[in-house]
């Protein structure tokens, strides 16, 4: 029932649930505290997600590690940085969503998400994947540190993916980057022609310069290539929807 509540966007009421569960001496399980950790997360409730992590202690081995996962996450949406690394450091089990976790766990602090970007290779022998890739470049990104994300990218050591390349044109339209998207762009159309989403984005950060030829010229190439626009997706700006 408590599950039911977070699937309807209602953490606190999940919260309840749990309560009344512990009041009528109903012993939780890993689902009760993957609920009551994801509720605590979404309402930023470190307090209570602290007496969750007391329970999760009592109950020990009957623990897997998607719960341990739900309990990093608490702690880094609450902003305790230092109990999500607490908890991290003494995982049995540090894999690349734990990883993931933590890095994303950072928000806009680019330099602490450097920080454990980095230890995943030098102080734990585990090498980022791709995913950590486009989190790294949407945190650039947002924070506006655009070229220090393109930096990135053209540093991995191994080709990036098409999701790279727009999750960096993304931040490039909402920084008004035009040549950064540009090339950003031209990446992730290459590697794969028939996805609509970097077509849009481009498109879209064309519309925001007004740059009406552009938009024009896009519209005709998608057609030559007949790659379909995603339902509901728009052309920003220069038409409607």
């Amino acid at each position: 029932m408590a599950a039911g509540w977070l699937e309807y966007g209602e953490p606190a009421k999940a919260l309840e649930v749990i309560g009344e569960m512990r009041m009528m001496g109903v012993k939780p399980n890993k689902f009760t505290l993957v609920s009551a950790f994801s509720a605590c997360a979404n309402l930023a409730f470190l307090k209570e997600g602290k007496k969750a992590h007391g329970l999760r202690i009592k109950l020990g081995v009957e623990i897997d590690v998607c719960v341990d996962y739900a309990l990093i996450d608490i702690y880094a949406k609450c902003g305790s940085m230092d109990g999500a690394w607490g908890f991290f450091k003494v995982m049995d089990d540090r894999s690349v969503v734990s990883w993931t976790i933590m890095i994303m766990g950072q928000g806009m602090f680019t330099d602490e998400a450097w920080k454990y970007f980095y230890s995943m290779t030098i102080d734990h022998g585990s090498s980022p994947g791709e995913d950590h890739y486009v989190y790294m470049v949407h945190l650039l990104g947002r924070a506006g540190h655009v070229k220090e994300a393109e930096e990135l990218i053209l540093s991995m050591p191994f080709q990036p993916g098409a999701s790279v390349w727009q999750t960096l044109l993304s931040a490039c339209q909402v920084h008004g980057d035009i040549e950064t998207g540009k090339r950003a762009a031209e990446r992730a159309i290459n590697l794969d022609r028939k996805d609509p989403s970097s077509y849009v984005l481009l498109s879209n950060m064309f519309a925001g310069f007004n740059s009406r030829d552009d938009v024009r010229k896009l519209r005709e190439l998608m057609e030559s290539r007949d790659v379909k626009k995603v339902p509901g997706s728009c052309w920003i700006k220069i038409e409607k929807c």
